[in-house]
């Protein structure tokens, strides 16, 4: 079993998960941390991991503002156990990450992050148990059938509005029509891989975190 890491160290290796053991990656910031972020990858059978750059820049600004990141490999990526479940099994793994993060540090959740496929997983995870903070990066809305729900959250969602591998327009005015208002920003000729934009990604994370809200 993966061992929590001292203040400023990082430490990665497996835990017990739903279908299988999970690979889990743990940053902790130099000082007392605030709370402990969730972050979770990309497509599993589109190359998504726990180190995709958007994910990994995402858990930096964690850090950066003072928590715990917590990223972690879902079923049948890297080292992790079973195989893919089109993102209804995935959301029990960020669960079952979740409570062991919760578990070994003693620390309560400060928020959960998500890109693309991932961030539909971190809403679903939101929406069904709670989060005080939600960030999503290129969303996308055709996950939901109808409107996404809008869990009682802060929630910042980040755009690129050169996106052109979700439908980026119809996701916007989705999370857009919804109460109480999200926060929506876009990065102005971002693809969706946020290229030449990821220390921007990681600025508006950190403020976000920073804030008094949530």
């Amino acid at each position: 079993m993966l061992e929590w890491p001292d203040a400023g160290e990082s430490t990665r290796g497996l835990i017990d998960g739903p279908d299988g053991p999970l690979e889990v990656s743990v940053g902790r910031p130099d000082e007392a941390t605030g709370g402990l972020v969730l972050v979770c990858h990309p497509h599993p059978q589109q190359g998504g991991t726990l180190d995709n750059k958007v994910t990994y820049m995402m858990a930096r600004a964690a850090v950066e503002a003072g928590y715990t990141a917590v990223r972690f490999n879902f079923r049948g990526v890297g080292e992790s156990g079973g195989g893919f479940d089109d993102g209804v099994g995935e959301v029990d793994d960020a669960r079952a990450v979740r409570d062991w993060a919760l578990e070994a540090s003693g620390e309560p959740l400060a928020g959960v992050c998500g890109f693309s496929f991932g961030s539909a997983v971190a809403l679903r995870l939101a929406a069904g148990d709670g989060a005080p903070r939600l960030v999503t990066v290129g969303f996308p809305a055709a996950y939901f059938d109808g409107a996404p729900p809008r869990p009682e959250t802060e929630w910042l969602a980040i755009f690129g509005d050169a996106d052109d591998v979700i439908d980026v327009d119809a996701s916007i005015a989705a999370v857009r029509a919804l109460e109480p208002p999200v926060d929506v920003q876009i990065l102005a000729g971002a693809g969706h891989f946020l290229h030449g934009r990821l220390t921007d990604l990681r600025q508006r994370v950190i403020a976000f975190l920073d804030s008094d809200e949530g």
